[in-house]
Protein backbone atom coordinates (compact mmCIF):
# COMPACT_ATOMS: atom_id res chain seq x y z
CA UNK A 1 0.00 0.00 0.00
CA UNK A 2 2.85 2.39 0.83
CA UNK A 3 4.48 1.78 -2.58
CA UNK A 4 1.15 2.39 -4.32
CA UNK A 5 0.70 5.64 -2.39
CA UNK A 6 4.20 6.83 -3.35
CA UNK A 7 3.52 5.91 -7.00
CA UNK A 8 0.24 7.85 -7.04
CA UNK A 9 1.83 10.92 -5.46
CA UNK A 10 4.78 10.77 -7.88
CA UNK A 11 2.46 10.47 -10.89
CA UNK A 12 0.32 13.36 -9.66
CA UNK A 13 3.39 15.55 -9.18
CA UNK A 14 4.66 14.63 -12.65
CA UNK A 15 1.36 15.55 -14.29
CA UNK A 16 1.24 18.80 -12.31
CA UNK A 17 4.75 19.78 -13.41
CA UNK A 18 3.98 18.94 -17.05
CA UNK A 19 0.89 21.16 -16.90
CA UNK A 20 2.93 24.15 -15.82
CA UNK A 21 4.51 26.60 -18.23
CA UNK A 22 7.65 28.68 -18.03
CA UNK A 23 5.48 31.69 -17.24
CA UNK A 24 4.17 29.86 -14.17
CA UNK A 25 7.72 29.18 -13.04
CA UNK A 26 8.76 32.78 -13.61
CA UNK A 27 5.80 34.06 -11.60
CA UNK A 28 6.97 31.96 -8.68
CA UNK A 29 10.63 32.90 -9.15
CA UNK A 30 11.91 35.19 -11.90
CA UNK A 31 15.37 33.68 -11.58
CA UNK A 32 14.29 30.60 -13.56
CA UNK A 33 14.27 32.77 -16.69
CA UNK A 34 18.07 32.82 -16.45
CA UNK A 35 18.40 29.47 -18.28
CA UNK A 36 22.00 28.27 -17.76
CA UNK A 37 22.64 31.18 -15.38
CA UNK A 38 20.05 29.91 -12.89
CA UNK A 39 21.70 29.47 -9.50
CA UNK A 40 21.21 25.87 -8.39
CA UNK A 41 17.82 25.43 -6.72
CA UNK A 42 17.42 22.92 -3.92
CA UNK A 43 15.86 19.64 -5.11
CA UNK A 44 12.08 19.74 -5.14
CA UNK A 45 11.86 16.07 -4.21
CA UNK A 46 12.70 15.80 -0.52
CA UNK A 47 11.53 12.18 -0.10
CA UNK A 48 12.94 9.62 -2.53
CA UNK A 49 10.94 6.56 -3.55
CA UNK A 50 11.90 3.60 -1.31
CA UNK A 51 13.98 0.95 -3.05
CA UNK A 52 12.50 -2.50 -3.73
CA UNK A 53 12.73 -4.78 -0.72
CA UNK A 54 16.26 -5.75 0.24
CA UNK A 55 17.96 -3.50 -2.32
CA UNK A 56 20.55 -1.04 -1.01
CA UNK A 57 22.62 1.64 -2.77
CA UNK A 58 26.22 0.53 -3.32
CA UNK A 59 27.64 2.67 -6.15
CA UNK A 60 27.12 6.17 -7.55
CA UNK A 61 28.18 7.38 -11.00
CA UNK A 62 27.91 11.14 -11.41
CA UNK A 63 28.46 13.97 -13.86
CA UNK A 64 28.02 17.53 -12.61
CA UNK A 65 28.40 21.05 -13.88
CA UNK A 66 30.57 23.57 -12.06
CA UNK A 67 28.77 25.84 -9.60
CA UNK A 68 27.80 29.48 -9.95
CA UNK A 69 30.41 31.59 -11.71
CA UNK A 70 31.14 35.05 -12.99
CA UNK A 71 30.49 35.68 -16.68
CA UNK A 72 33.25 34.38 -18.94
CA UNK A 73 33.68 37.08 -21.59
CA UNK A 74 34.96 40.51 -20.55
CA UNK A 75 32.70 42.12 -23.17
CA UNK A 76 29.69 40.90 -21.20
CA UNK A 77 30.67 43.39 -18.50
CA UNK A 78 32.60 45.98 -20.49
CA UNK A 79 30.25 46.52 -23.43
CA UNK A 80 27.14 47.57 -21.47
CA UNK A 81 29.36 49.66 -19.18
CA UNK A 82 30.99 51.46 -22.12
CA UNK A 83 27.71 51.98 -23.99
CA UNK A 84 26.01 53.49 -20.95
CA UNK A 85 29.08 55.52 -19.96
CA UNK A 86 29.32 57.09 -23.42
CA UNK A 87 25.61 57.91 -23.35
CA UNK A 88 25.95 59.41 -19.88
CA UNK A 89 28.81 61.67 -21.02
CA UNK A 90 26.65 62.78 -23.94
CA UNK A 91 23.81 63.56 -21.55
CA UNK A 92 21.56 60.92 -23.11
CA UNK A 93 20.67 58.81 -20.06
CA UNK A 94 17.46 59.07 -18.08
CA UNK A 95 17.70 58.88 -14.27
CA UNK A 96 16.91 55.15 -14.62
CA UNK A 97 19.67 54.81 -17.20
CA UNK A 98 22.13 56.46 -14.82
CA UNK A 99 21.14 54.09 -12.03
CA UNK A 100 21.52 51.09 -14.34
CA UNK A 101 25.02 52.35 -15.18
CA UNK A 102 25.75 52.42 -11.44
CA UNK A 103 24.62 48.82 -11.06
CA UNK A 104 26.51 47.63 -14.13
CA UNK A 105 29.64 49.33 -12.77
CA UNK A 106 29.30 47.41 -9.49
CA UNK A 107 29.04 44.10 -11.36
CA UNK A 108 31.96 44.97 -13.63
CA UNK A 109 34.18 45.93 -10.71
CA UNK A 110 33.29 42.78 -8.77
CA UNK A 111 34.16 40.53 -11.72
CA UNK A 112 37.46 42.28 -12.53
CA UNK A 113 40.17 39.61 -12.70
CA UNK A 114 37.62 36.86 -11.98
CA UNK A 115 36.13 36.10 -15.41
CA UNK A 116 34.63 32.61 -15.45
CA UNK A 117 35.72 31.85 -11.90
CA UNK A 118 33.63 30.10 -9.26
CA UNK A 119 31.75 32.47 -6.95
CA UNK A 120 31.36 31.80 -3.21
CA UNK A 121 27.82 30.65 -3.93
CA UNK A 122 29.14 28.16 -6.47
CA UNK A 123 31.42 26.60 -3.87
CA UNK A 124 28.55 26.33 -1.38
CA UNK A 125 26.30 24.68 -3.96
CA UNK A 126 28.72 21.79 -4.34
CA UNK A 127 29.22 21.35 -0.63
CA UNK A 128 25.45 21.15 -0.22
CA UNK A 129 25.09 18.63 -3.07
CA UNK A 130 27.81 16.43 -1.56
CA UNK A 131 26.19 16.61 1.87
CA UNK A 132 22.81 15.54 0.54
CA UNK A 133 24.40 12.76 -1.51
CA UNK A 134 26.12 11.42 1.60
CA UNK A 135 22.97 11.71 3.73
CA UNK A 136 20.71 10.11 1.11
CA UNK A 137 23.03 7.21 0.27
CA UNK A 138 25.22 6.64 3.36
CA UNK A 139 25.90 3.01 2.43
CA UNK A 140 27.95 4.15 -0.58
CA UNK A 141 30.27 6.24 1.61
CA UNK A 142 30.78 3.86 4.54
CA UNK A 143 34.23 3.08 5.88
CA UNK A 144 37.14 3.29 3.47
CA UNK A 145 34.98 3.65 0.38
CA UNK A 146 36.75 4.61 -2.84
CA UNK A 147 35.95 7.96 -4.43
CA UNK A 148 37.35 8.47 -7.93
CA UNK A 149 36.86 12.11 -8.98
CA UNK A 150 37.79 13.76 -12.25
CA UNK A 151 37.33 17.28 -13.55
CA UNK A 152 37.84 19.09 -16.81
CA UNK A 153 40.95 21.26 -16.76
CA UNK A 154 38.97 24.48 -16.16
CA UNK A 155 39.59 25.97 -12.71
CA UNK A 156 35.92 26.50 -11.80
CA UNK A 157 35.29 22.79 -12.42
CA UNK A 158 38.35 21.77 -10.42
CA UNK A 159 37.27 23.94 -7.48
CA UNK A 160 33.74 22.54 -7.71
CA UNK A 161 35.19 19.03 -7.45
CA UNK A 162 37.39 19.98 -4.52
CA UNK A 163 34.49 21.51 -2.61
CA UNK A 164 32.46 18.31 -2.97
CA UNK A 165 35.40 16.16 -1.94
CA UNK A 166 36.12 18.40 1.03
CA UNK A 167 32.53 18.01 2.21
CA UNK A 168 32.57 14.23 1.78
CA UNK A 169 35.85 13.78 3.64
CA UNK A 170 34.63 16.02 6.43
CA UNK A 171 31.68 13.67 6.84
CA UNK A 172 33.88 10.55 6.63
CA UNK A 173 37.65 11.09 7.02
CA UNK A 174 38.27 7.41 6.17
CA UNK A 175 37.29 7.82 2.54
CA UNK A 176 39.93 6.85 0.00
CA UNK A 177 39.91 9.70 -2.53
CA UNK A 178 41.59 10.03 -5.91
CA UNK A 179 41.15 13.29 -7.83
CA UNK A 180 42.53 14.48 -11.12
CA UNK A 181 42.09 17.05 -13.90
CA UNK A 182 43.97 16.22 -17.09
CA UNK A 183 43.85 16.58 -20.85
CA UNK A 184 44.19 12.80 -20.80
CA UNK A 185 40.48 12.48 -20.00
CA UNK A 186 39.02 15.28 -22.12
CA UNK A 187 38.08 12.85 -24.91
CA UNK A 188 35.05 11.91 -22.83
CA UNK A 189 34.92 14.58 -20.11
CA UNK A 190 34.65 17.46 -22.59
CA UNK A 191 34.54 16.15 -26.14
CA UNK A 192 34.81 18.74 -28.91
CA UNK A 193 33.36 17.27 -32.10
CA UNK A 194 33.82 20.00 -34.73
CA UNK A 195 32.23 17.96 -37.50
CA UNK A 196 29.08 17.34 -35.46
CA UNK A 197 28.89 20.94 -34.23
CA UNK A 198 29.10 22.25 -37.80
CA UNK A 199 25.85 20.43 -38.55
CA UNK A 200 23.92 22.56 -36.03
CA UNK A 201 23.20 25.44 -38.35
CA UNK A 202 21.47 23.85 -41.30
CA UNK A 203 19.55 26.17 -43.60
CA UNK A 204 16.32 24.92 -42.00
CA UNK A 205 17.57 25.47 -38.45
CA UNK A 206 18.83 28.98 -39.21
CA UNK A 207 15.59 30.00 -40.89
CA UNK A 208 13.43 28.58 -38.10
CA UNK A 209 15.48 30.26 -35.40
CA UNK A 210 15.57 33.64 -37.20
CA UNK A 211 11.81 33.58 -37.69
CA UNK A 212 11.27 32.58 -34.06
CA UNK A 213 13.59 35.31 -32.81
CA UNK A 214 11.98 38.00 -34.97
CA UNK A 215 8.56 37.02 -33.65
CA UNK A 216 9.60 37.13 -29.99
CA UNK A 217 12.06 40.02 -29.79
CA UNK A 218 10.60 42.47 -27.28
CA UNK A 219 13.13 45.02 -26.10
CA UNK A 220 12.36 48.54 -27.33
CA UNK A 221 10.31 49.64 -24.31
CA UNK A 222 12.91 48.40 -21.80
CA UNK A 223 15.86 49.95 -23.60
CA UNK A 224 13.90 53.13 -24.38
CA UNK A 225 13.45 53.73 -20.66
CA UNK A 226 17.22 54.17 -20.31
CA UNK A 227 17.70 56.98 -22.85
CA UNK A 228 16.21 60.47 -23.14
CA UNK A 229 16.91 60.83 -26.87
CA UNK A 230 15.13 58.46 -29.23
CA UNK A 231 17.16 59.55 -32.24
CA UNK A 232 20.43 58.89 -30.37
CA UNK A 233 19.18 55.46 -29.38
CA UNK A 234 18.08 54.56 -32.92
CA UNK A 235 21.11 55.87 -34.81
CA UNK A 236 24.03 55.47 -32.40
CA UNK A 237 23.24 52.22 -30.60
CA UNK A 238 22.54 48.57 -31.23
CA UNK A 239 19.79 48.40 -28.62
CA UNK A 240 19.03 44.71 -29.24
CA UNK A 241 22.64 43.91 -28.38
CA UNK A 242 22.44 46.11 -25.29
CA UNK A 243 19.24 44.34 -24.27
CA UNK A 244 21.01 40.98 -24.51
CA UNK A 245 23.94 42.18 -22.42
CA UNK A 246 21.67 43.58 -19.71
CA UNK A 247 19.45 40.50 -19.63
CA UNK A 248 22.53 38.30 -19.27
CA UNK A 249 23.79 40.47 -16.40
CA UNK A 250 20.33 40.35 -14.80
CA UNK A 251 20.33 36.56 -15.14
CA UNK A 252 23.80 35.94 -13.76
CA UNK A 253 23.50 38.45 -10.92
CA UNK A 254 21.94 35.74 -8.72
CA UNK A 255 25.33 33.99 -8.65
CA UNK A 256 27.05 37.13 -7.38
CA UNK A 257 27.30 38.36 -3.82
CA UNK A 258 25.77 41.57 -5.16
CA UNK A 259 22.41 39.82 -5.49
CA UNK A 260 21.82 40.84 -1.87
CA UNK A 261 22.01 44.52 -2.88
CA UNK A 262 20.81 45.02 -6.45
CA UNK A 263 18.79 43.52 -9.29
CA UNK A 264 18.43 44.21 -13.01
CA UNK A 265 15.23 42.27 -13.51
CA UNK A 266 13.30 45.45 -12.69
CA UNK A 267 14.20 46.73 -16.17
CA UNK A 268 11.95 44.15 -17.81
CA UNK A 269 8.23 43.41 -17.71
CA UNK A 270 7.00 39.83 -17.31
CA UNK A 271 6.36 39.60 -21.04
CA UNK A 272 9.83 40.91 -21.87
CA UNK A 273 11.43 38.41 -19.49
CA UNK A 274 9.51 35.57 -21.10
CA UNK A 275 10.44 36.75 -24.61
CA UNK A 276 14.15 36.94 -23.76
CA UNK A 277 14.03 33.48 -22.18
CA UNK A 278 12.11 31.89 -25.07
CA UNK A 279 14.70 33.02 -27.64
CA UNK A 280 17.56 31.68 -25.52
CA UNK A 281 15.73 28.41 -24.79
CA UNK A 282 15.14 27.81 -28.51
CA UNK A 283 18.83 28.35 -29.23
CA UNK A 284 19.85 25.79 -26.61
CA UNK A 285 17.39 23.33 -28.14
CA UNK A 286 18.83 23.75 -31.61
CA UNK A 287 22.43 23.63 -30.42
CA UNK A 288 22.36 20.63 -28.07
CA UNK A 289 19.06 18.74 -28.19
CA UNK A 290 17.53 16.25 -30.63
CA UNK A 291 16.27 18.99 -32.94
CA UNK A 292 15.19 17.47 -36.29
CA UNK A 293 15.91 20.78 -38.05
CA UNK A 294 19.60 19.85 -37.97
CA UNK A 295 19.36 16.06 -37.99
CA UNK A 296 18.56 15.45 -34.29
CA UNK A 297 22.14 14.26 -33.69
CA UNK A 298 23.59 16.92 -31.38
CA UNK A 299 23.09 14.86 -28.17
CA UNK A 300 25.59 12.37 -29.59
CA UNK A 301 28.32 14.85 -28.72
CA UNK A 302 28.23 12.99 -25.40
CA UNK A 303 28.51 9.48 -26.84
CA UNK A 304 31.97 8.99 -25.35
CA UNK A 305 30.80 10.14 -21.92
CA UNK A 306 27.80 7.81 -21.94
CA UNK A 307 29.92 4.84 -23.03
CA UNK A 308 32.41 5.68 -20.27
CA UNK A 309 29.64 5.82 -17.66
CA UNK A 310 28.38 2.40 -18.79
CA UNK A 311 31.83 0.79 -18.93
CA UNK A 312 32.92 2.14 -15.54
CA UNK A 313 29.62 1.06 -13.99
CA UNK A 314 30.10 -2.49 -15.30
CA UNK A 315 33.62 -2.52 -13.89
CA UNK A 316 32.57 -1.15 -10.50
CA UNK A 317 29.59 -3.51 -10.17
CA UNK A 318 32.10 -6.38 -10.14
CA UNK A 319 33.70 -4.97 -6.98
CA UNK A 320 32.46 -5.79 -3.46
CA UNK A 321 32.45 -2.09 -2.46
CA UNK A 322 33.01 0.26 -5.39
CA UNK A 323 32.11 3.64 -3.81
CA UNK A 324 31.53 6.53 -6.24
CA UNK A 325 32.77 7.92 -9.54
CA UNK A 326 32.40 11.71 -9.65
CA UNK A 327 32.95 13.82 -12.76
CA UNK A 328 32.86 17.62 -13.04
CA UNK A 329 32.43 19.66 -16.19
CA UNK A 330 30.03 21.98 -17.96
CA UNK A 331 26.42 22.55 -18.94
CA UNK A 332 27.37 21.85 -22.54
CA UNK A 333 27.88 18.24 -21.41
CA UNK A 334 24.97 17.94 -18.98
CA UNK A 335 22.38 19.23 -21.46
CA UNK A 336 23.14 16.96 -24.43
CA UNK A 337 23.79 13.99 -22.13
CA UNK A 338 20.33 14.45 -20.59
CA UNK A 339 18.84 14.60 -24.09
CA UNK A 340 20.82 11.55 -25.19
CA UNK A 341 19.49 9.66 -22.17
CA UNK A 342 15.97 10.93 -23.00
CA UNK A 343 15.38 11.68 -19.32
CA UNK A 344 11.96 13.08 -18.41
CA UNK A 345 11.06 13.52 -22.07
CA UNK A 346 14.07 15.71 -22.90
CA UNK A 347 14.78 13.55 -25.94
CA UNK A 348 11.95 15.53 -27.55
CA UNK A 349 12.14 15.93 -31.32
CA UNK A 350 10.12 18.77 -32.84
CA UNK A 351 10.65 21.22 -35.66
CA UNK A 352 8.13 23.60 -34.05
CA UNK A 353 10.11 25.93 -31.82
CA UNK A 354 6.87 27.54 -30.65
CA UNK A 355 5.88 24.27 -28.96
CA UNK A 356 8.96 23.85 -26.75
CA UNK A 357 7.40 25.44 -23.67
CA UNK A 358 4.04 23.69 -23.97
CA UNK A 359 5.81 20.35 -24.47
CA UNK A 360 7.92 20.89 -21.36
CA UNK A 361 11.32 21.41 -23.02
CA UNK A 362 12.76 24.08 -20.72
CA UNK A 363 16.53 23.99 -20.47
CA UNK A 364 16.65 25.62 -17.02
CA UNK A 365 15.23 22.37 -15.62
CA UNK A 366 18.35 20.57 -16.85
CA UNK A 367 21.39 22.77 -16.46
CA UNK A 368 21.36 25.37 -13.69
CA UNK A 369 24.70 26.20 -12.15
CA UNK A 370 25.95 23.01 -10.39
CA UNK A 371 23.53 20.83 -12.41
CA UNK A 372 24.18 17.13 -11.90
CA UNK A 373 23.20 13.65 -13.01
CA UNK A 374 23.49 10.89 -10.43
CA UNK A 375 23.19 7.21 -11.38
CA UNK A 376 22.45 5.33 -8.13
CA UNK A 377 23.02 1.56 -8.25
CA UNK A 378 21.24 -0.92 -5.95
CA UNK A 379 21.61 -4.58 -5.03
CA UNK A 380 21.08 -6.83 -2.00
CA UNK A 381 24.74 -7.82 -1.67
CA UNK A 382 27.83 -8.39 -3.78
CA UNK A 383 26.45 -11.75 -4.97
CA UNK A 384 23.22 -10.18 -6.24
CA UNK A 385 23.32 -10.04 -10.06
CA UNK A 386 19.93 -8.33 -10.33
CA UNK A 387 21.35 -4.81 -10.15
CA UNK A 388 18.93 -1.88 -10.30
CA UNK A 389 19.67 1.74 -11.15
CA UNK A 390 17.80 4.99 -10.81
CA UNK A 391 18.83 8.36 -12.19
CA UNK A 392 18.55 11.69 -10.41
CA UNK A 393 18.47 14.86 -12.47
CA UNK A 394 19.45 17.71 -10.16
CA UNK A 395 18.72 15.36 -7.24
CA UNK A 396 15.17 14.61 -8.36
CA UNK A 397 14.17 11.14 -9.56
CA UNK A 398 14.02 11.04 -13.37
CA UNK A 399 12.07 8.87 -15.76
CA UNK A 400 13.99 6.78 -18.30
CA UNK A 401 12.60 5.80 -21.74
CA UNK A 402 12.42 2.17 -20.57
CA UNK A 403 9.50 0.29 -19.06
CA UNK A 404 9.91 -0.85 -15.47
CA UNK A 405 7.52 -2.31 -12.93
CA UNK A 406 9.63 -0.72 -10.19
CA UNK A 407 10.03 2.79 -11.65
CA UNK A 408 12.06 4.93 -10.86
CA UNK A 409 14.22 1.83 -10.36
CA UNK A 410 15.27 0.08 -13.57
CA UNK A 411 17.16 -3.15 -14.31
CA UNK A 412 20.71 -2.15 -15.11
CA UNK A 413 21.00 -4.91 -17.72
CA UNK A 414 18.06 -3.40 -19.62
CA UNK A 415 19.29 0.17 -19.21
CA UNK A 416 22.79 -0.59 -20.49
CA UNK A 417 21.44 -2.61 -23.42
CA UNK A 418 19.04 0.18 -24.41
CA UNK A 419 21.74 2.85 -24.50
CA UNK A 420 24.44 0.67 -26.07
CA UNK A 421 22.05 -0.23 -28.89
CA UNK A 422 21.19 3.43 -29.30
CA UNK A 423 24.86 4.37 -29.56
CA UNK A 424 25.61 1.52 -31.98
CA UNK A 425 22.60 2.42 -34.12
Amino acid sequence: MKKLYVLIITLACTLYVQAQTARDDFRRDTHYSASNYLAYPAPTQTELTPAPEGKKPFYISHYGRHGSRYLINKDEYNQPYEILTAADKAGKLTPLGQDVLRRVTLLRDEAAGRLGELTPLGAQQHRDIARRMFERFPEVFEGKANIDAKSTVVIRCILSMENELMQLTNMNPLLHVLHDASQHDMWYMNLTDKSLFEQRYSVEAQAAYYNFMEKHRDYKRAMGALFNDEDYMDTQLDVWKLNNYLFKLASNLQSSELHKQITLYDLFTDDEIYANWAIINARWYIDYAACPLNGARQPYSQRNLLRRIIEEADSCIALPKPGATLRFGHETMVLPLTCLLELDGYGLQTDDLESLDSKGWRAYKIFPMAANLQFIFYRKDAADKDVLVKVLLNENEAQLPISSSTEPYYKWSEVRDYYLKKLEK
